[in-house]
């Protein structure tokens, strides 16, 4: 018994310290640290170019769908069905700045780095196997010209002589 609890134990530590959970850990903190920066882009920057044709909040943005919408003084709807199409619109310009900012900073970078480090891999292995090839058609070379040397008597002077 104590040593299945060990072996989960230790499976357990392994699980945390493989490179895969560091990586989601620090990517889920980045992330959220991110989110605040494009919501404050959107809010500073995005709302108020929109607010030059409208409201400077796009959550305000809305139509009814049964007219006429009526609210109270808490700003309730009390009569009639409010689609909110302008805090749609604002999640999807945060997503599309988001993704924009991930892609062109993040992932598109990355995969230059690793295609450039590919080539250079490849590159690497491609000299390795001309140095191989090299080096055996060298050694063949040496071995051609020794039975060569064995077959026409230049192998030195023969046994029996003085």
């Amino acid at each position: 018994m104590s040593k299945k609890k060990e072996s989960v134990l230790e499976g357990f530590k392994a699980f945390l310290m493989r490179g895969n959970v560091i990586d989601l850990a620090v990517a889920v903190v980045i992330g959220a640290a991110f989110t605040n920066v494009v919501n404050s882009v959107v809010k500073g920057i995005i709302n108020p170019v929109v607010g030059a044709f409208g409201t400077q909040d796009l959550d305000r943005y809305s139509s009814c769908l049964k007219a006429p919408c009526r609210t109270n003084a808490a700003g309730e709807v009390t009569e009639g069905i409010q689609i909110l199409w302008g805090s749609v619109l604002s999640a999807t310009l945060t997503f599309l700045i988001t993704a924009a900012v991930v892609y062109f900073l993040m992932v598109l970078p990355m995969a230059r780095y690793l295609a450039r480090r590919a080539r250079q891999q490849a590159a690497k292995e491609e000299a390795q196997e001309v140095i191989e090839v090299t080096e055996l058609e060298v050694l063949k070379e040496i071995r051609d010209e020794l039975i060569a040397q064995r077959g026409s008597g230049q192998s030195g002077p023969a046994r029996g002589a003085p």
